[in-house]
């Protein structure tokens, strides 16, 4: 879905939070152009978040990631006013929240933002189900109705059975889950999760990602997630931002940082990330080949489209732009030579095809022994969108695992001229 039809949930505006005494004057030297160590000096103030500006839409996972000490905590503080902002906005469904009275604040906080923390939070006397609970008892929920919302939300957690037993009686994993279930059971429209995977040993961690996957495919909530790891807000993240000293560094889905780092700081983030996970045909392909088409185009024809192209071989498509099959320069001029005037039999069909979604990693075992470039199209209609070669899915590869490929350079070497 395009970003311009997404509906934002959450507009953040030029949002800045100041620690320390003077922060008035902290605030006109930073709006100044002050720099974060002159300003600590002259006055004593620290910059938590510097001038934050973005958009979370309706249902993405929003991640925020940073090294220790980069604001993503306290930004997340910011959004549901556990810390409050020096200036700027914060807009939760077009109202401010920064401008909310105390009791708005706590409505806001009970019925439109939930948080999940990295320690739980549970508590030990209390049944897991109490415990899931709890936050509709808060609310005053009658007894009744809040024990079968905190069973609803134990069953979308993967905790059914498991109702009457407290705390210390399961891992850390499964805790962590009924901090998610305890969140959900008030049926937020946003979720805030600090950290929340952190404490968890790797294992454990990877199923609490796949679980909060799942769940979010059921109940398709609005989530800002915390992360000082980069695996983890690629795996998670619909987009990611990445902090440093309180500023915003860049904002993108995984693809868009990995390819496009927009600073030196980012580069250098992501530079150990396995490339072959993360990026996709979508970004390789070569949007506007020359096209054969069917019914129309004969062998002379299609021969010469490849040779101005300087290629030998060319996807072949309908009128409607749905995806053939590709004819290769050698069988077109045996088909010229018989004076044949139509392609049929110089169509071959046996190739791949591959959606915009797949990565360097789902592509390479396509292109194994084979000469054929990759034909992207539309998942719905077959339309061609574009072409992968050999050549770009072999030089992305380089840049991660040169042994891994090496006897696809070799097939590379004798491929045909495409350029991207």
């Amino acid at each position: 879905m395009e970003e311009e039809s997404r509906k934002v949930k959450i507009k953040v505006k030029d949002l800045t939070l100041i620690f320390g005494k003077n922060k008035e004057q902290a605030l006109k030297m930073l709006k100044a152009g002050h720099s974060k160590s002159d300003i600590l000096e002259k006055t004593k103030c620290t910059i938590g978040v510097n001038t934050a500006n973005f958009d979370v839409y309706e249902g993405e996972i929003f991640v925020v990631m940073g090294l220790s000490g980069s604001g993503k905590s306290t930004l997340i503080r910011c959004l549901n006013r556990l810390r409050k902002p020096t200036d700027g906005q914060v807009l939760l469904n077009g109202h401010d929240i920064t401008k909310e009275t105390n009791r708005e604040l706590l409505e806001t906080r009970r019925t439109e933002m939930s948080m999940v923390f990295q320690n739980f939070g549970l508590l030990p006397h209390r049944t897991i189900l109490e415990n899931a609970a709890f936050g509709l008892e808060i609310r005053g929920e009658a007894k009744e109705d809040r024990l079968q919302r905190a069973q609803t939300a134990l069953e979308t957690v993967g905790l059914q059975g498991y109702e009457h037993q407290y705390p210390a009686e399961l891992s850390g994993g499964m805790q962590q889950r009924v901090g998610l279930a305890r969140a959900l059971a008030n049926d937020p429209e946003v979720l805030l999760m600090d950290e929340a995977f952190s404490a968890l040993d790797p294992l454990i961690k990877s199923d609490m990602q796949e679980e909060l996957l799942a769940i979010q495919e059921k109940v398709h909530k609005t989530i800002v997630f915390i992360t000082h790891d980069l695996d983890e807000a690629i795996k998670l993240g619909d987009r990611i931002v990445i902090m440093k000293d309180g500023i915003i560094e860049q904002i993108g889905n995984a693809e868009e940082i990995m390819t496009n780092p927009a600073s030196e700081y980012v580069e250098a983030f992501v530079q150990k990330v396995d490339r072959k996970t993360i990026i996709t045909a979508g970004s390789l392909m070569f949007e506007k080949p020359t096209l054969v088409q069917y019914g129309k185009d004969g062998p002379e024809v299609a021969i010469r489209k490849m040779r101005t192209a300087s290629v030998d071989v060319l996807p072949v498509v309908d009128k409607n732009r749905k995806f053939l099959g590709f004819v290769w320069l050698n069988d077109l001029i045996d088909l010229a030579k018989n004076k044949t005037q139509k392609i049929d039999d110089a169509i071959r069909t046996e190739v791949s095809s591959i959606h915009k979604d797949y990565t360097v990693e789902d592509m390479l075992p396509l292109i194994s022994g084979k000469k054929s470039p990759l034909a992207v199209v539309d998942e719905k209609d077959g339309r061609l969108q574009g072409i992968v070669t050999q050549t770009s899915i072999i030089i992305e590869a380089t840049k991660y695992d040169k042994n891994e490929i090496s006897d696809l350079q070799e097939q590379a070497k004798e491929f045909f001229k495409w350029t991207k």
